[in-house]
């Protein structure tokens, strides 16, 4: 079914209205016309492939395990990742939403190409109650798309996945997750697991396919109103995030392919600081962008 779904936000003195127009299909294999239907593994570096920046400077306002690629002809990222174990800093309630906090867990993916910044993924989110009203409590994962504003008019948008049980995801839950930039200015996201299935087509600008850009792999504690600050300090833990594999999408040979993020494909961040995370892998594990990851504001 094709659903519209309207977002009205307020931010900064300005009226922001987010059509989103996506497509989604609960509990069935995808037949979008534009996705691959297999893509293969390439194991190995490709030729003129761009190799990874050695550092890039953390971005203030949570803490967050960033996995960053090279600047290349990528076609989008995924990955497959168990959902990790939640818990809060009872000092840091959020007194305008009551049973809520400052801290919210999010594990997602996303890019920036034509220098428009996307992100894709799961947050920490409300949910409908059996009596048809919003929890004031955030309940579950709940799939979400954010992409920036782009030269060519095109506006900033935040949209979610309808507040239904078929779209909430469970801390212990696996699931798959993976967008692709299989047209000229539009994305396909899917996450699947746990016998549940979204999927959308989402407008973005900036995204070409063979155009250069860069993707990346996002475990996170974010934090209410504090982008562009400092990191607030927190005992909120955010543990046992496990990436089975993780991989970018690429044209070889008039084919998709999944090209493993192996520990020699990307930029690691670790922000504000390392010693906030505990990532543990194997030999075979950094081979394929398998990981484990907790955060904890209190510090290792």
């Amino acid at each position: 079914m094709v659903l519209f779904y309207l977002f009205i936000n307020m931010k900064q003195n300005y009226n922001y209205i987010f059509l989103l127009t996506c497509l989604i299909i609960g509990g069935t294999s995808c037949s979008h016309k534009y996705r691959t239907s297999s893509p293969k593994s390439v194991e190995t570096f490709f030729k003129n492939e761009v190799k990874p920046e050695k550092f890039i400077e953390c971005f203030p306002g949570a803490y967050y395990r960033k996995v960053n690629s090279s600047k290349d002809v990528w076609l989008g990222v995924g990955g497959t990742v168990t959902l990790p174990q939640l818990s809060f800093d009872q000092t840091r309630k959020n007194t305008k939403k009551p049973g809520q906090f400052l801290d919210n867990p999010s594990v997602y993916l996303g890019g920036n190409m034509g220098d428009q910044e996307t992100d894709f993924g799961l947050a920490w989110e409300v949910i409908r109650e059996k009596d048809g009203k919003l929890s004031k409590e955030r309940k579950a994962f709940r799939p979400f798309m954010r992409r920036s504003e782009h030269i060519n008019g095109q506006e900033p948008n935040y949209a979610q996945a309808p507040p239904e049980d078929k779209y909430y995801w469970y801390p212990g839950e696996k699931v798959t997750m993976y967008f692709q930039v299989l047209e000229p200015r539009k994305v396909h996201f899917v996450i699947e697991g746990a016998g549940k299935r979204f999927e959308c087509d989402y407008d973005c600008e900036g995204y070409i396919p063979g155009e250069l850009g860069t993707f990346k792999r996002v475990n996170a504690i974010d934090q209410v109103a504090n982008e562009g600050k400092p990191a607030q300090a927190t005992k909120t833990k955010v543990l046992n995030s496990r990436w089975d594999e993780s991989y970018y999408f690429r044209k070889y040979k008039n084919e998709i392919v999944k090209v493993p993020i192996h520990e020699g494909r990307f930029t690691d961040m670790r922000c504000p600081d390392s010693h906030f995370f505990e990532v543990t892998s194997t030999d075979e594990g950094r081979k394929i962008g398998a990981e484990t990851i907790s955060i904890n504001g209190n510090g290792y």
